[in-house]
């Protein structure tokens, strides 16, 4: 199993930032074919205290296969679109294998 991991640092305006992710950009999202399951955490703090984070989201494929597809098909292509105009600035993505 592998997953993609959206890593969201704190934006400008974190109520309009909400706002626009749980409304439009999460459920863009999880129209992706193949898509398992998504997890979205709040970053609350760190070991150190203040964190400098904001979101986590966790989108679970069967396979790096299935996750290349689900990110090329139109769902894939509108949420990164989407993506890229709220969030660009702020997102970081990356790639898991689930061990």
């Amino acid at each position: 199993m592998v997953k993609l991991v959206a890593i969201y640092r704190k934006p400008e305006d974190v109520e309009a930032f909400d706002k626009h992710y749980f409304e439009v950009h999460a459920p863009l999202a999880e129209k992706m074919p193949g898509l398992i399951k998504m997890e979205v955490s709040k970053i609350v703090g760190s070991p150190a205290g203040e964190s400098d984070l904001h979101l986590m989201a966790e989108m679970y494929f069967e396979s790096k296969e299935a996750m290349m597809e689900a990110l090329s098909s139109p769902e894939g292509r509108a949420s990164g679109k989407d993506l890229r105009g709220f969030a660009g600035q702020v997102v970081s993505m990356h790639f898991a294998e689930v061990v």
